[in-house]
């Protein structure tokens, strides 16, 4: 067998019987890490610490996965400002978030004869958050409806990032100003902005 060291240097190739002796000369184990290769492999190492290291490697891998999350929003044609900047913030924090948005445009009764009204909706909506995201399928009708779908700019995983930081960022201005009075931090509350659903469907 070709046999590799504990710090993964080539030892060369050596007989099983000698193999087993500097296995445990070193106080480690035999591994087959290439047993198809010819002459196959095995590497000297700590089996039990080699498998923590992979299951932590996995679970590391498993929480910073990305998983793209389409949100969506429904907008009306004639939507009024107010309602049209509540539901701005909405899209613009699913795109800090690093989520794709669908925005909907539902036409009723005679709307459906002005589709240029949706189109113009989407245009200034797509305008209005240019920084953060941009156009990944264009206006387009599907029955009674438009869609347009907005893709960020910002990946999921820099977007996960940078929440995680910022959550840590704010313990540790916690831990080290212990004595904020309760009214600074209902302020603070009263500040932050209302999240819609998840799956986030709001109608207009």
């Amino acid at each position: 067998m070709r046999l590799v060291g504990p710090s993964g240097e080539q030892v060369g190739i050596v007989p099983l019987a000698k193999a087993l002796e500097l296995a445990q000369e070193y106080d480690l184990d035999l591994v087959e890490v290439a047993a198809n290769a010819r002459p196959p492999v095995c590497k000297l190492m700590d089996y039990g610490k080699f498998k923590y290291e992979s299951a932590m490697k996995a679970r590391e891998a498993r929480k910073n996965q990305a998983h793209t999350v389409i949100k969506e929003m429904k907008l009306r044609p004639k939507i009024d400002p107010h309602d049209y900047d509540t539901k701005k913030g909405h899209v613009v924090r699913f795109l800090k978030q690093g989520d794709k948005v669908k925005i909907t445009i539902m036409f009723r009764g005679r709307e459906q004869s002005r589709p240029e009204l949706g189109f113009r909706l989407l245009q200034r909506l797509a305008e209005d958050v240019q920084e953060l995201g941009f156009i990944e399928s264009n206006p387009k009708q599907d029955g009674r409806n438009m869609i347009m779908v907005l893709g960020p700019h910002k990946k999921k995983t820099e977007a996960m990032a940078e929440a995680r930081e910022a959550q840590a960022a704010r313990k540790a201005d916690a831990k080290a100003n212990p004595g904020r009075s309760q009214n600074a931090a209902e302020e603070e509350l009263s500040e932050a902005p209302v999240e819609a659903p998840a799956e986030a469907s709001a109608e207009a």
